[in-house]
């Protein structure tokens, strides 16, 4: 019998856990998962307030349930740092021998995402950005991403209190998954060899609505933001308020908001590529900005208007440098 893989990490004393409530009467089955990412911890400190409220009965769960998974990635959250072995969020699915933590990780938490309608991932950026949110597709019957919940979701989102969404999140990994098989010479590195996975780009929201669900990424702010915990707190009590499963007053939609497309990502290829300046995401971008310049020379203009996102001058070689959003009409 070939036994599986457990890596160091694994027996270490780390494990899982999520804690579940569910009222009496019948309503939607709902998850809120922080700390995917184990410097984000924002999702868990609002997650943890929001189990306070419970247990002091401040907050009654009437109807439905909602499980709340404080510490995805145990191992991420004790070291403080994005990931253990690798980011889970981006290649999440379960695996018959684990090679990694995250292995065991997704091997924990799909299918407890499976046994629910909708997730709320909550998250937080290094760069000083305002709050925004990660939406889906529209609905379609496509390979990539078949969705059809595309209504409740949007409707979710104008919930949650912020003002800025993007989507276009899974196409976008597919067309920088077709350009790293071309041009990437294979280095042994299992992270990079992830890169070139055709399933690379599946996180929790995304492996949610291929298990017939709906799913929002949250970005609460900044890490050290000490308004993020604030804002996941608030989103988590207006989904709950708004799918009925407390008896709190349902929350507005927002009326007024800005709605971007993410269209290409560009990986940094060699340490010698570097920024035209410092990029924060949502600068603005004009057709024909210098973005940045390749260490052979060759310049990365804008080929339109629109925003740069998730920059990141650190990157290593063979990963996401940097994202080009445009804007559409509405979500």
């Amino acid at each position: 019998m070939v036994q599986p893989h457990i890596s160091p990490a694994a027996s270490t004393g780390l494990h899982f856990k999520s804690v579940c409530v569910a009222g009496l009467k019948p309503g939607p089955s709902v998850i809120i998962t922080g700390a995917v990412h184990g410097n984000e911890t924002c999702g868990t400190q609002a997650i943890h307030r929001v189990l306070e409220d419970i247990a002091q009965k401040r907050l009654s769960i009437v109807s439905g349930m909602v499980t709340f998974v404080p510490i995805t990635n145990p191992l991420a959250y004790a070291r403080h740092e994005r990931a253990g072995d690798r980011n889970l969020n981006r290649n999440l699915y379960p695996v018959a021998q684990p090679a990694d933590f995250e292995d065991h990780v997704a091997n924990w938490l799909c299918p407890l995402l499976a046994r629910h309608e909708v997730l709320l991932d909550l998250h937080s950026t290094r760069a000083q950005n305002p709050a925004f949110a990660m939406l889906g597709p529209e609905n379609n019957t496509g390979i990539l991403q078949p969705f059809k919940h595309f209504e409740k979701e949007r409707a979710l989102a104008k919930r949650l209190g912020v003002h800025r969404f993007v989507d276009g999140w899974l196409s976008t990994y597919a067309k920088g998954v077709e350009r790293r098989v071309s041009d990437t010479v294979p280095s042994g590195n299992r992270a990079n060899a992830l890169n070139t996975d055709p399933r690379y780009g599946v996180g929790t929201t995304e492996y949610m609505r291929s298990a017939g669900g709906y799913a929002i990424t949250l970005e609460c702010g900044a890490h050290d933001d000490p308004a993020s915990p604030e804002v996941g707190y608030r989103a988590i009590l207006n989904t709950l308020a708004f799918l009925g499963i407390t008896s709190s007053p349902p929350p507005q939609p927002v009326e007024k908001y800005e709605a971007l497309r993410m269209v290409e990502v560009h990986d940094k290829n060699n340490v010698g590529d570097a920024f035209s300046r410092a990029w924060a995401s949502f600068d603005r971008l004009s057709k024909g900005d210098l973005i940045g310049t390749r260490h052979d020379g060759t310049r990365l203009l804008a080929e339109d208007e629109g925003c740069i996102l998730f920059p990141d001058a650190k990157a290593e070689p063979g990963n996401e440098w940097f994202y080009l959003t445009k804007t559409v009409v509405e979500i």
